[in-house]
């Protein structure tokens, strides 16, 4: 009960980052399950599917109703990242607890990257229109993403809008939108491989999380219409990369990762 009380912050946080920024909640959700909750990283990385795939749910209504989200891009990326994350998950499984947080570290960092330029190439009060469908390009990057999203047991928007955005052309407040119903596709898609493969739960914490998650999305979306992108864009990339910073110096000289 007490891990569950703990989590109701962290998830309000989480969730406020998910609805602001399209994404980035597994990337966040990961370590507070395993370094405050006490979590495996096994059913810490599976607790950040349902975490992330809830958040993401309540975030894309929000804007779906708004008219930001496009549709026929989310089902097309959505396929790809389907069969990704199921190869991802199976992967994943041969691999021990702290190789698989010193491959995560590279990814935050990319992603880091990515959401920083993302910030300075684009407008606060972007929208534009839904973009021409292009096969390759979305079945590559669907695919791409996918395969992370299984292996690593997150949900994948901290990759996907600066995707959406930089390979694809889709505008910011699109790209949002758009990554949200992705990232809500595929986190259960990714978490049904989870469970497939035998992967546990904390029901408890998981619930507590999850709920807290939800709440902070939907207060997400409504900030991030009055808050510049671009400072809330800068702020995750240095989150992002502090805590691949912490995850790296914890794995290789203080053991970590707990229960790995």
């Amino acid at each position: 009960m007490s891990e569950a009380l703990i989590a109701l912050p962290f998830g309000l946080v989480i969730g406020l980052i998910v609805g602001g920024v399209g994404g980035g909640g597994a990337i966040l959700a990961l370590p507070v399950l395993v370094y405050v909750l006490g979590e495996g990283v096994g059913p810490a990385s599976t607790a950040s599917l349902i975490v992330v795939a809830v958040a993401a749910a309540v975030g894309a209504g929000a804007l779906a109703f708004r008219g930001h989200v496009c549709w026929r891009l989310a089902l097309a990326f959505s396929a790809p990242a389907a069969v990704g994350s199921l190869l991802g998950a199976l992967a994943s499984t041969a691999v021990s607890p702290a190789a698989l947080i010193v491959a995560f570290v590279p990814v935050m960092l990319v992603a880091a990257l990515a959401t920083w330029r993302r910030t300075t190439e684009t407008h606060d009060d972007e929208k534009g229109e839904c973009p021409a469908l292009s096969g390759p390009r979305i079945l590559l990057a669907g695919f791409s993403v996918g395969v992370l999203t299984g292996f690593f047991g997150v949900g994948g928007g901290f990759l996907i809008v600066p995707v959406l955005m930089l390979w694809l052309g889709v505008s910011f407040r699109r790209a949002v939108a758009t990554s949200l119903v992705i990232l809500t596709l595929t986190g259960l898609a990714a978490l049904a491989s989870h469970l497939g493969t035998g992967s546990g739960l904390n029901i408890p914490i998981t619930a507590a999380l999850a709920g807290s998650t939800a709440v902070g999305a939907l207060a997400g979306t409504m900030l991030g219409r009055r808050l510049p992108e671009r400072q809330l864009g800068r702020a995750f990339a240095v989150v992002v990369t502090a805590l691949a910073v912490f995850l790296l110096v914890d794995v290789l000289v203080l053991g970590g990762p707990p229960g790995g």
